[in-house]
């Protein structure tokens, strides 16, 4: 009863000494302190992730990589862990995303073979629009081809995007070829700044992307 009856007389002592209820100016500095704490981990880990990606050539290094592979999905977790808290599908995540790093199998064997077709990928894009809730992913073939899947897409937390593909199309300078629509699923974007995205998804595939210095359109 005693050690209950204590914990009342340290909540009125602090009211007195605090009449404007203002949290004491040590708890203040230890909360400050905490945050930039946390700030310059996130910052060494986003670092540090992606100087372990730089050289893997968008994924494809390191599908033959054991080592390399636990390096890197360790790093995203860490960067995982530390930013469990933000919230990463509001208004930040539209806009088109170029890959720099996956292990998504499909991706990267488009990637490899689309010399087998005469041509070679450019960029992979992820174009999102969180206020029209539509998602498209995007394999570029310059000069003038392009493999794109549209989705349809919601919200369903902090950091989760449920889709659901509506259809694909394959098309060249002067010929398109539908394709029938497959699949669906979610990612969680994991981290997300001004510069690159982090994300894991339903099949456990992991996604680096960075924000392209362009706007892909249909």
């Amino acid at each position: 009863m005693a050690a209950s009856s204590s914990l009342p007389a340290i909540s009125y002592a602090i009211a007195l000494s605090n009449p404007q209820n203002q949290p004491p100016k040590s708890f203040s500095k230890t909360l400050i302190a905490r945050s930039s704490l946390s700030s310059q981990s996130l910052s060494s880990a986003k670092s540090h992730l992606l100087d372990l990606i730089s050289d893997q050539n968008r994924g494809l290094a390191t599908q033959s990589d054991r080592r390399k592979l636990s390096q890197i999905t360790d790093a995203i977790d860490s960067i995982s862990l530390i930013n469990r808290d933000q919230l990463t599908t509001n208004a930040s995540l539209s806009g088109t995303w170029r890959l720099l790093w996956t292990t998504e199998k499909e991706q990267l064997f488009i990637i490899k073979n689309a010399s087998f077709f005469g041509t070679k990928a450019g960029d992979v894009l992820q174009v999102i629009d969180v206020e029209k809730r539509s998602l498209n992913n995007v394999i570029t073939f310059p000069p003038d081809g392009v493999f794109f899947v549209r989705s349809d897409m919601e919200i369903a937390s902090p950091q989760r995007v449920n889709f659901r593909f509506t259809s694909a199309v394959l098309r060249g300078k002067d010929w398109e070829f539908p394709l029938p629509p497959f699949g669906q699923g979610w990612f969680d974007s994991v981290y997300l700044d001004n510069d690159i995205r982090v994300a894991k998804d339903i099949r456990g595939d992991y996604l680096i992307v960075d924000r392209a210095p362009y706007q892909w359109k249909e």
